[in-house]
This record gives structure tokens, C-alpha cells and sequence, in this order.
């Protein structure tokens, strides 16, 4: 009767003990995993964003970002390039002057190399230099050419003027960041562009190396 008394007992201490051991198990894998998890999260984000979601702009100057990023971090075969889209509710006059200041508190110096930009554009274009980055700033105002539809090209509509200045408000700004030793603008650049001018590959020699041949003698 002692033995049948004590087995149940011990069945039910070992039961305790199991459960505790699984709850201890779960707390263990809740408080380590879980800050382990997002911590492993926030080191693949690529800083540079991080840096520009912490710019001092208002909430209207940044409205449905998209970001872009292609190339190696460690710059394996192409550096990484970072580009994001952003867009304004106010014109590129009110949005250019608050992402400058706010560039300069950030630590951004502006930047006046050749080539900024390579080609004329519209808006405000400007350049920046931090650390080993540098920083292409352009706002203009936005595109306002309706998709084409049902497989029709696309035709610009000459729409009342008054809708079109409600629909075409605000500005688009974007934001191009590469690693300043992929970016040719910080090398010494030639005198002159040499798309403008290129290079004779059969330049005309002045001078006759071989001289002025001499007639064979008549046969």
C-alpha cells in the first residue's frame, strides 16, 4: 500500500519539474531571442538611411519615401549606392532650403566639384561632402503626365489650369549617397570634358617618319 501511496507522488513532482524547466525555457528564449532578433535587424539596415530617416525635416517635406540601394557595402566590384525619393508638400523653393539646413546640422558641408550635376536639371541641384560620403541633393517639382491607359500611349492633356496647379502641387526631392572613393567627382578631373572634345585614336603626324620614298629603278 506504501508503494502504490508514493508513486503517484513522484509522478506528479516530476510533472512540476518539467513544466518548470518548459517555462524557464520559454522566458529564456523570449528575453534573449526576441532583443537578439531585432538586434540582428537593425545591423543589416544600412546606417545611411538611418541617417536620413533622423534628418530635421518636417513632416511635409518627407512624405512616402522609397529607397534604392544596389552595389556591395564593402565595395565589391560597384560600392553601394543609396538613393531615396521623397515627396513635398510645398514647392521646391519652400522644400530646398530645409533639407539644406538640415544637411548642415546633420554634419553635411557643401560640396562644389565639376560635374554637379553632370548635366543641367531643373530645381535646386547641390552637392555634399561627410566623412567618406558624398551626397547629391535635387528637388524639383514633381512630373505631372497622367500613365498611359489601356495600353495607349501616353498623351500630355491640356487640362483648366486651375486643376492642373492643385494637381501638380508640392515638389519631389531626391537623395543620391555614395562612398566618396567610387565617386569620380573627387579624382583629378581634365581640363575639359572629354565627351565634348574626345580623342583622335589616328592622330595626323606632323612629320613623315619613314621619310619620302624613293622611286624603284626602271626595270
Amino acid at each position: 500500500m506504501l508503494g502504490t501511496g508514493t508513486e503517484p507522488r513522484r509522478q506528479g513532482h516530476g510533472n512540476q519539474r518539467l513544466r518548470a524547466i518548459i517555462l524557464a525555457v520559454v522566458s529564456v528564449v523570449l528575453l534573449g531571442g526576441v532583443p537578439v532578433f531585432f538586434g540582428l535587424q537593425a545591423a543589416n539596415r544600412d546606417p545611411v538611411f538611418a541617417s536620413l530617416d533622423e534628418l530635421d525635416v518636417p513632416t511635409w517635406a518627407a512624405a512616402q519615401p522609397v529607397d534604392d540601394v544596389s552595389g556591395s557595402r564593402w565595395c565589391l566590384l560597384d560600392c553601394r549606392l543609396r538613393e531615396r525619393t521623397v515627396n513635398s508638400d510645398r514647392s521646391p523653393e519652400e522644400t530646398a532650403p530645409v533639407y539644406e539646413a538640415a544637411l548642415r546640422e546633420d554634419g553635411w558641408q557643401p560640396w562644389t566639384p565639376n560635374y554637379c550635376p553632370e548635366q543641367e536639371e531643373k530645381g535646386s541641384y547641390t552637392c555634399w561632402r561627410r566623412d567618406e560620403l558624398t551626397l547629391d541633393l535635387w528637388v524639383r517639382a514633381p512630373a505631372c503626365v497622367p500613365p498611359p491607359v489601356d495600353g495607349e500611349p501616353a498623351v500630355v492633356p491640356s487640362p483648366d489650369p486651375d486643376t492642373a496647379a492643385e494637381e501638380c502641387a508640392g515638389s519631389l526631392v531626391s537623395v543620391k549617397v555614395r562612398n566618396a572613393i567610387d565617386d569620380e567627382r573627387t579624382r583629378p578631373q581634365p581640363s575639359t570634358d572629354p565627351s565634348l572634345t574626345g580623342v583622335d585614336p589616328y592622330p595626323t603626324l606632323e612629320e613623315d617618319p619613314l621619310g619620302e620614298l624613293t622611286p624603284s629603278p626602271p626595270s
